[in-house]
């Protein structure tokens, strides 16, 4: 079982995802961040690939992914800063990304560097479901590497349940078409997720795009397995900007255990 299989075998419900950028607010404080969402009481981390153009984000981290870029992040950096993380960082940790800097990586070679790190699995918004299928799936089963696609209120229920087979660890239901960060209306989304929750689906499901607070949380939290955080996470590091490659290490472990706090209650 992997590790992502594990989390949701011991808990099934209030399981907290939180997303950031790797390499920001400083280029070496990805570990320490992830180390401190850990320790904070986080159950899973998401860890965003830089891009310049994802097209998936809202403003608050296309703006972070642009300093993590001028910072000066790349796999390869990401990479080397993620060697040995598995001593210090025990939840699963998901890479976030998209395909263009995967493939100029070469897409077997990052599965493999990837899954020797520890990695757990990818989420890949612009990856096709054909080309999953007929590609690329069976090279990230061969690393071991589960991985998470987006469903939306709009995907149809066919479509729906064959994203659900072929999706392992968990179903990333995004509450809306919009992108990250935006404001959501939280009964609608509680209805959707009620949908999918009667559908009995074959993996546990996250709701993710617009959950920033503690009510928002429960609210999908009543509905789904837990709830993904971004937007909000990555804009309460923004008083950290400006570090040059380290942010204050109690500054930042303050700022992410009084965040963790505030949705946990």
């Amino acid at each position: 079982m992997t590790r992502i299989g594990h989390l949701f075998a011991q808990k099934t419900s209030s399981i907290l995802n939180i997303y950031f950028t790797a390499g920001f607010p400083a280029i070496e404080d990805t570990v320490p961040v992830m180390m401190a969402l850990e320790e904070s009481g986080v159950d899973l981390i998401e860890l965003g690939m830089p891009y310049s153009d994802p097209i998936a984000d809202g403003p608050v981290i296309q703006h972070s992914n642009g300093i993590a870029l001028d910072n000066g992040m790349t796999i390869n950096r990401l990479f080397g800063q993620l060697k040995n993380f598995r001593s210090v960082v025990h939840v699963p940790v998901i890479l976030m990304g998209y395909m263009n800097p995967v493939l100029q990586y070469g897409f077997d070679r990052f599965c493999n560097d990837a899954a020797n790190l520890g990695v757990d699995g990818l989420i890949i918004p612009d990856l096709p479901e054909y080309e999953f299928e007929t590609i690329y799936g069976s090279i990230l089963a061969q690393h071991g590497l589960d991985f998470i696609f987006l469903v939306t209120p709009e995907t149809s229920e066919e479509r729906l349940r064959k994203l659900d087979l072929l999706s392992s660890g968990f179903l990333y239901a995004v509450s809306s078409s919009s992108t990250t960060g935006s404001d959501k209306n939280m009964d609608a989304v509680s209805e959707y997720l009620g949908r999918l929750k009667a559908m009995k689906l074959r993996n546990p499901v996250l709701a993710g795009f617009g959950i920033h607070d503690r009510n928002t949380f429960d609210r999908v939290a009543a509905q789904a397995n837990g709830g993904i955080i971004g937007s909000a996470f990555v804009k309460a590091l923004g008083p950290l900007i400006g570090a040059i490659e380290h942010s204050d290490e109690t500054r930042l472990k303050e700022i992410v255990k009084t965040f963790v706090a505030s949705i946990r209650g």
